[in-house]
């Protein structure tokens, strides 16, 4: 299908993930299996989804890998939040992740809506 590592939203998703590894560092220890681990995880599956979705044989498993990932960027973004307000994060370094964020969700739906009008166009042609 595609190279992921290709996509301009994958290295995005890709920084955003190794930002958030660094920022966590700094949280406290009794988080590690909290708040730390359900960043982590939420970022790094972005990516991970986002290169699932191009190793499938078909835009539709590859639009719903897309959509994996970006219910994974708007879970994270709540993480970011919910770090602010339990003042893990400082809320400069809050309002640059979730821009960061935004960014990756914005990427993510302008690149489904690219990808879906193609299977929209291979149905008619089969149903026709």
């Amino acid at each position: 299908m595609h190279d992921f590592k290709d996509l301009r939203v994958w290295a995005k998703a890709h920084e955003l993930t190794v930002g958030v590894y660094r920022t966590t560092r700094e949280f406290p220890r009794e988080e590690l299996f909290g708040i730390t681990s359900h960043m982590r995880r939420a970022s790094s599956s972005i990516g991970a989804n986002i290169a699932e979705g191009c190793g499938r044989r078909s835009d539709g498993e590859l639009t719903r890998f897309l959509h994996i990932a970006r219910g994974s960027a708007v879970e994270l973004e709540n993480h970011f939040l919910l770090a602010r307000d339990l003042e893990y994060l400082p809320e400069n370094k809050c309002d640059q992740l979730v821009k960061r964020v935004d960014e990756v969700q914005r990427m993510l739906t302008a690149l489904i809506h690219q990808v879906q009008p193609v299977q929209q166009v291979k149905k008619a042609q089969k149903s026709a």
